[in-house]
C-alpha cells in the first residue's frame, strides 16, 4: 500500500504537533512494509505537488489540528483549489488532533470531515481523532515518545485495514467527556501548576513578558 500524507497545519514543521504525529504513524506503516509519502500545506511551495498526488493516488490522509472548533483557514484554502472529480476514485481519510482532551471537543471537526471527501470525488476513510496532544511541543524525549507512541500502533493497524472503521480506531479517541470530578481536578491542576509549565515553555520560545500581561 502506498499512502499520500497532506499535513494542513499552518505551523511549520519545526512547531507542528501535526508533523509530529503524521511521522509516529508514519513509522506504524512502514513497519508493514507501506510506503508514503508527504506534503506539508505550511509551505506553499508544495501546493502544486500535494494537488498533483492528491489527484493521481488512490489512498490518501488529511491531518490537521482543530484550532477551538475551527479547521486551519489555509487547509480550506488549499481545499477549493482541488477539482471536484476524479479519473480514478480514491479513499480519503483524516486524522484530527487537538489541546481538547475529551473526544466531545473534536466531534463538531469530526462532522466537517465527513462531508469532505463526496465534494472532491473521494470515498470516506474514517477520522481518526485525538485530543490532548498540545504538550507534545512542550515535552521533550520520553514524555513526548509517551504521546506519540500510540500513533505508531494506529499506523500499523491502518496498514492492515486501510481505513479508521476499527475498533481500535474507535477506541484511540479516549473518553468522550470526563466525569465531573475529573474535570474539577484538571482545573485545579491546570490553575496550580499547568501555567508554571506553560511560563517555562513562553520563555523558551523568547516571550519577555507573562503570560497575563495587558499591553492595554
Amino acid at each position: 500500500m502506498h499512502v499520500v500524507i497532506i499535513n494542513g497545519s499552518p505551523r511549520v514543521k519545526q512547531h507542528s504537533n501535526t508533523d509530529k504525529i503524521i511521522h509516529s504513524f508514519a513509522q506504524g506503516l512502514e513497519e508493514t512494509g507501506c510506503t508514503y509519502e508527504l506534503y506539508t500545506l505550511s509551505n506553499r511551495r508544495e501546493w502544486d505537488a500535494a494537488r498533483e498526488a492528491f489527484i493521481k493516488n488512490d489512498r490518501i490522509i488529511l491531518a490537521l489540528p482543530l484550532f477551538v472548533e475551527s479547521a486551519p483557514s489555509m487547509l480550506l484554502e488549499w481545499l477549493e483549489t482541488l477539482p471536484t472529480e476524479r479519473q480514478h476514485p480514491a479513499e480519503l481519510s483524516f486524522i484530527l488532533q487537538s489541546g481538547f482532551a475529551e473526544a466531545c471537543q473534536l466531534r463538531c471537526g469530526e462532522q466537517f470531515l465527513k462531508s469532505l471527501p463526496a465534494q472532491l470525488g473521494c470515498n470516506y476513510g474514517g477520522c481518526l481523532i485525538k485530543g490532548g496532544n498540545f504538550g507534545i511541543r512542550i515535552t521533550k524525549g520520553k514524555d513526548r515518545d509517551k504521546i506519540l507512541k500510540p500513533y505508531i500502533a494506529m499506523g500499523r493497524s491502518y496498514a492492515t485495514k486501510g481505513d479508521f472503521f476499527t475498533t481500535e480506531a474507535h477506541k484511540f479517541a479516549g473518553p468522550e467527556t470526563f466525569p465531573w470530578l475529573i474535570r474539577k481536578l484538571i482545573m485545579l491542576l491546570f490553575r496550580f501548576f499547568e501555567n508554571k509549565i506553560f511560563e517555562k515553555a513562553a520563555k523558551e520560545w523568547g516571550c519577555t513578558q507573562p503570560l497575563d500581561y495587558k499591553a492595554y
